[in-house]
């Protein structure tokens, strides 16, 4: 048999941004680069599944010794989608954040994407495109930090008409605690925000509304299930 790994979201230093005028170091290269030395097994190299890779340029720093596989927990989201009740738009904060997630859904889903606009030094969200009003927005994103944009990006769906807010990430990074600004409600309320346990520490988030935990074991078993019966 095939050997495949998961290992949870590691914290990295964003590629793209530069200190003293250098780029800061690729900490996911590093780790590429030991999961790349995982031993061939005796049906070729191991499979790393990796849930909503943050950059898909990443997937390039493994070496050819192993099979990276690009999977998504959207699928998981989905499933609580069907289960709500009245008009839903699904909005993205981001054009990066359109481009990865809007073609896992339905064609005729109502998308709404936001767009960050920098005026000197200050930085604020508006609406690009998609219709607001009277909708239970959800804004669906691959990863949360302190949460200062998906805050700012509700504040501007609330005031263009939705009736809700919610939000979905699958790695809820949160350091130092700042998943609290959402549990406090004093910026905005958010209905659910739908999160995975790619972090040891989702779990305990999940337990402060209005958290929702998604455990990426059944999404894990079904793609193992689904591609082991397709081996000979």
């Amino acid at each position: 048999m095939r050997v495949r790994r998961t290992v949870e979201f590691r914290q990295k230093i964003r590629w793209d941004r530069f200190k003293d005028g250098f780029p800061n170091l690729f900490i996911e290269d590093t780790l590429a680069t030991l999961l790349s030395g995982t031993p061939f097994t005796s049906r070729g190299p191991s499979q790393v599944m990796i849930f909503d890779i943050h950059a898909l340029q990443e997937r390039f720093y493994f070496s050819d010794t192993v099979i990276p596989r690009l999977e998504s927990a959207i699928p998981l989201l989905q499933i609580e989608l069907a289960k709500l009740q009245g008009p839903i738009a699904i909005a993205f904060p981001d054009e990066g954040a359109f481009k990865r997630f809007h073609s896992m859904f339905p064609e005729d889903s109502n998308v709404i994407v936001c767009t960050k606009i920098r005026d000197g030094r200050k930085r604020y969200v508006k609406i690009r495109d998609g219709n607001v009003t009277g909708n239970h927005v959800v804004i669906v994103d691959d990863l949360v930090q302190t949460g200062g944009t998906l805050i700012e990006c509700a504040k501007v769906l609330l005031a263009g008409g939705a009736s809700k807010i919610s939000a979905y990430v699958t790695h809820p990074v949160f350091p130092a605690e700042s998943w609290r600004k959402f549990t406090d409600h004093k910026d905005v309320a958010f209905d659910s925000f739908w999160i995975t346990d790619s972090v040891p520490h989702a779990t305990s988030i999940a337990q402060h509304a209005p958290f929702k935990l998604l455990s990426l074991s059944t999404a894990i078993a079904s793609i193992l299930l689904g591609y082991d019966l397709r081996q000979v």
